[in-house]
């Protein structure tokens, strides 16, 4: 019994080190650039490695801020002369907020619902569109958010009259996941 008991400990044993070494490897890939140890030809033992950008931080501007004249509560916000939109939280905090590519035709100014969404479709320019979210019509032309299936941005051709708000595939799927029917949609100048 012994000799089987000892055999026993050693499996745990390793067992236990392999599980340790495993999430060591995990909590080191996962560690941001500037917290990894730099692993360069020459780099000596307790020597460490300058941070990315002489020590300081990275600036990024802020992103806009949603207008002010947009309401209140959970709603899209779309900005015509910053070509800009906001997702907004219940709470009145952006959740995103991203810029866009306007098409030939306009919203007026005010309030409206998202009416309809569709999750592919070919636009009114004939490109292939996902995540298509609805929320007015002007004369006869309807308006929405959607983003073309290929990546591409809309250059309108002002002879047509399209509705079609472009976005990115990746704000686009954001917009999806946020604006259900009936989601407020603000539109300022």
């Amino acid at each position: 019994m012994p000799a089987r008991s000892s055999t026993i400990v050693t499996a745990l044993t390793a067992a236990a080190l392999v599980a340790v070494g495993f999430l060591g490897y995990q909590a080191s890939a996962s560690a941001p650039a500037d917290l990894r140890p730099h692993h360069k030809s020459g780099d000596t033992a307790g020597k460490h490695p300058a941070r990315p950008g002489g020590g300081k931080k990275e600036h990024r501007p802020a992103a806009p801020e949603v207008p002010e004249a947009s309401g209140t509560g959970k709603r899209i916000v779309y900005a015509l002369g910053a070509k800009r939109v906001w997702l907004v939280g219940a709470d009145n905090t952006p959740v995103r907020t991203f810029t866009v590519a306007p098409s030939t035709v306009s919203p007026p100014m005010g309030t409206y619902a998202v009416t309809s969404r569709s999750v592919s479709v070919t636009g009114s320019d004939g490109i292939a569109i996902e995540h298509v979210v609805r929320f007015a019509g002007v004369d006869g032309v309807v308006i929405g958010f959607s983003a073309a299936v290929d990546g591409s941005s809309p250059n309108p051709d002002a002879s047509q009259r399209t509705g079609g708000i472009r976005e990115s595939r990746a704000d686009g799927a954001a917009m999806w996941d946020f604006a259900v029917n009936g989601t407020k949609v603000v539109v300022v100048a």
